[in-house]
């Protein structure tokens, strides 16, 4: 019988690369989503978990708060503001419900709308680096003393990241859990019940710990 995969813990970094792609109006804003790789449009709605785009958590992707911020139309800014990427299968499919929110809107209006030129919108890309922290988990249980000691670069790669990296689309500790010997059908119910959107990567951390020390009868810290 093969021995249980071992869980490595990661940390990561994010390092943000120019497109050389900008929009000073809605309708160059449409241009660029069309002509964009996907994974730009993925790292505009996720890539501010790492940075500090957070500091507007009523519109948390970078879509929404240009449109709200440069463009001052809280109406889109409203629509794009509730788009989950997590609820979409991958980066290509996120693009399209962007695409369908901005040309609904610029059908509505008469006149395009326009940012001050020092307000323009830059569409970048990320790339994830990946460092190994030299720990290393057996048992399933051992994520309750490991998960309050997460960084937020953790957290990121092993719950955000992971998702475009499985084929299931789900974090690392529910593909590492699967693999294992024991079944954990329940555990990894609740944890496909966590929406990582919408959060901090702190509130996240806390969320798997709540659900996990739950599961195993252990405290949170």
């Amino acid at each position: 019988m093969p021995e249980p995969t071992e869980f490595i813990v990661k940390d990561c970094a994010l390092v943000t690369l120019a497109t050389g792609v900008r929009a000073q109006s809605l309708t160059a804003l449409r241009e660029g989503l069309l002509g964009v790789p996907a994974d730009s449009v993925y790292h505009h709605f996720w890539g501010g978990l790492l940075g500090t785009r957070f500091d507007d958590p009523e519109f948390n992707n970078d879509f929404a708060a240009w449109v709200r911020h440069a463009l001052h139309d809280l109406p889109l800014a409203e629509r794009l503001a509730v788009i989950d990427p997590a609820q979409f299968v991958d980066a290509e499919a996120l693009r399209q419900e962007v695409l369908e929110v901005v040309e609904q809107r610029l059908d509505e209006l008469d006149t395009p709308l326009w940012a001050p030129r020092d307000r323009q919108f830059s569409f970048v890309r990320g790339q994830v680096v990946v460092f190994d922290t030299g720990r290393r988990l057996s048992e399933a249980h051992e994520l309750v003393q490991v998960l309050p000691q997460l960084s937020p670069g953790s957290v990121f790669y092993h719950v955000i990241d992971a998702r475009s990296r499985a084929p299931q689309s789900c974090d690392d500790f529910s593909s590492w859990l699967r693999e294992l010997p024991d079944s954990h059908d329940t555990l990894l119910a609740r944890l496909a019940d966590i929406d990582p959107y919408f959060v901090t990567l702190a509130e996240l951390r806390q969320q798997y710990i709540d659900v996990i020390t739950s599961h195993f009868g252990g405290a949170s810290s």
